[in-house]
C-alpha cells in the first residue's frame, strides 16, 4: 500500500519517518485499509478530521509573488560610480566610458577620464625611470617605490573625493579630463 505525504502529497515508502520531498515528519504507518489522501484544490470541501486515519486537509501550492524586474532605481550613484572608475587602474575608467547609463553623466566621465590620464601618467613615469643606466639602480629602486605609493595613495584619496561629488582636479591630469568630459558627451 501507498504511503503519501500530508504536507505535499509526495508518495514515501512505507518505513519513511520524513518525506524526502519537503522534508516533513510523517505519521506512523497506517494500517492496510487506509487509503491516500487525494489532492484538492478547493478549500471549501475540508471538513475537520475525527479520529486515527480521518482524511488529511487538500495540498495547497504555497504562495509565491509574481516576478517583478529589478527597479530602475538599482544603478549607481554618480558619487559611487565616480569613486568606482578608480580602483582598478585604466580599466575600471574605460569601463565607466563604455557603460551607457554613465557615461551621459559629466561628474562620471570626468572621473573616468581621469582615472585613465592618471594611471597612464604613472606607467609612463615608470617606464621612463626604468630606462636609468644600472649604476643608479638604488635611485631607480626609490623612484618606484615613492610612484608606487603616489599611486596607492593618489587611489584612496581621488577615490575619497569621487565619493564626496568634488571634482578634485589632479595639476595637469585634471585638465585633460575636463577638457574630455566636456568634449565627448553622448
Amino acid at each position: 500500500m501507498a504511503k503519501f505525504c500530508t504536507q505535499c502529497g509526495a508518495q514515501v515508502d512505507e518505513a519513511a519517518k520524513f518525506c524526502k520531498k519537503c522534508g516533513a515528519r510523517l505519521a506512523p504507518t497506517q494500517s492496510a485499509g487506509y487509503s491516500a489522501p487525494t489532492i484538492n484544490n478547493q478549500a471549501s470541501n475540508y471538513q475537520e478530521p475525527s479520529g486515527f486515519g480521518a482524511a488529511q486537509p487538500p495540498y495547497q501550492q504555497p504562495y509565491q509573488p509574481p516576478y517583478q524586474s529589478p527597479a530602475s532605481q538599482a544603478d549607481l550613484k554618480p558619487n559611487v560610480a565616480g569613486m568606482l572608475c578608480y580602483p582598478l587602474s585604466f580599466i575600471t575608467g574605460i569601463l565607466f566610458l563604455v557603460l551607457t547609463p554613465y557615461n551621459r553623466d559629466r561628474f562620471v566621465r570626468f572621473h573616468a577620464w581621469q582615472s585613465i590620464f592618471f594611471f597612464l601618467s604613472m606607467f609612463v613615469l615608470s617606464f621612463a625611470v626604468g630606462l636609468l643606466p644600472g649604476f643608479l639602480w638604488f635611485f631607480e629602486w626609490i623612484f618606484i617605490s615613492a610612484l608606487r605609493l603616489l599611486a596607492l595613495g593618489g587611489t584612496g584619496w581621488l577615490m575619497y573625493k569621487a565619493y564626496n561629488n568634488e571634482l578634485f582636479k589632479l595639476p595637469v591630469v585634471g585638465d585633460w579630463a575636463e577638457k574630455q568630459a566636456s568634449k565627448d558627451a553622448p
